[in-house]
């Protein structure tokens, strides 16, 4: 008999597909994916457990910037496979050890439905402890950007920030970003696409051209 298990499996999401709706209970209520504001760009992000170490430095490190977020006018929601008051309690001992208040929904996975849907659980990594994954997802509910770590290892804030701001401003000015580019350098302008194109590039002395494919600038308001 043919093994159909693979069949069964979902595929988790990939860049540039619509986020997979659902509904979940948060620590902020129950929360559907399309109930976030249409104008809202949404950071999603899981970790393996409550009351364990690495985990407590990440969420302390969302909660702690979570006033950057918001200037780029995206909601944090976090996730793990943990019950609601494994959670509340979670947050409470952090806020009392440390001062630090988990001030965003994270959702109980106890069923493990979002974890799957979002390909958030790793057979070879662990079957019941969702792995370090982030989502950026736009206005539109796509999926533009996704992170994924181990349980062992912690994931870099500047680095999901910085990716969340070249996204903003890719959209906003139609530009791509170089490596290790953050707000302030220049971006790189699209390459000509035609003999017309690429004659108007090589004339144009208002950008840093190394060559007709190759050219930066900087971005103005």
């Amino acid at each position: 008999m043919e093994d159909n298990t693979e069949n069964n499996i979902i595929q988790m999401p990939r860049i540039g597909d619509q986020a997979p709706e659902f509904t979940a209970k948060t620590t902020k209520g129950d929360i559907t994916l399309s109930s976030f504001a249409k104008d809202k760009w949404i950071v999603m992000f899981s970790h393996p457990a409550d009351f364990t170490p690495v985990c407590t430095t990440e969420m302390s490190g969302f909660a702690l910037r979570k006033g950057e977020f918001e200037a780029l006018n995206t909601e944090l929601l976090g996730l793990s496979i943990d019950s609601i008051h494994a959670h509340l309690g979670w947050v409470n001992n952090v806020r009392n050890n440390t001062g630090v208040y988990f001030d965003f929904p994270i959702i109980a996975d106890l069923d493990m439905k979002v974890s799957k849907l979002y390909g958030m659980l790793q057979p070879n990594e662990s079957e019941t402890a969702a792995v370090r994954a982030v989502f950026f997802i736009d206005p539109k509910k796509k999926v533009r950007l996704i992170m994924y770590y181990p349980l062992n290892v912690g994931r870099n804030m500047d680095e999901i920030l910085r990716a969340l701001e070249a996204l903003q401003t890719s959209d906003k000015y139609s530009v791509a970003m170089p490596l290790d580019w953050k707000k302030g350098d220049k971006v790189i302008v699209p390459p000509p696409k035609t003999l017309k194109e690429m004659e108007e590039r090589l004339a144009d002395d208002t950008i840093e051209r190394v060559d007709f494919y190759l050219a930066k600038k900087e971005l103005v308001g």
